[in-house]
């Protein structure tokens, strides 16, 4: 397999894990991490490991700005791989 699908696994549960700590954050009244960095994480290729997250921990789910930056940036990266990856052959 290619180091580039390695690269998604990793990236994706590392997003996962930081998601995840962000809710634990949230729930002992911490700092977190900000929304910034999460989509961040989002945009370098974890949306599917912050998606997971979101709805295993039922987190930033009910914060519609959160969900319309993390909604455009899942729909950009379809239309990206589509592009690219599909119509170039």
């Amino acid at each position: 397999m290619s180091i580039l699908f390695y690269f998604f696994i990793i990236l994706n549960c590392l997003t996962f894990l930081v998601t995840a700590y962000d809710k634990l954050l949230a729930i002992k009244n911490k700092r977190r991490i900000s929304e910034r960095n999460l989509l961040l994480t989002t945009v370098i290729g974890g949306t599917i490991g912050s998606g997971l997250a979101m709805l295993v921990f039922r987190h930033k789910t009910s914060k519609m700005s959160f969900l319309w930056k993390f909604f455009l940036i899942g729909i950009l990266q379809v239309f990206i791989v589509y592009f690219y990856v599909i119509k170039s052959k």
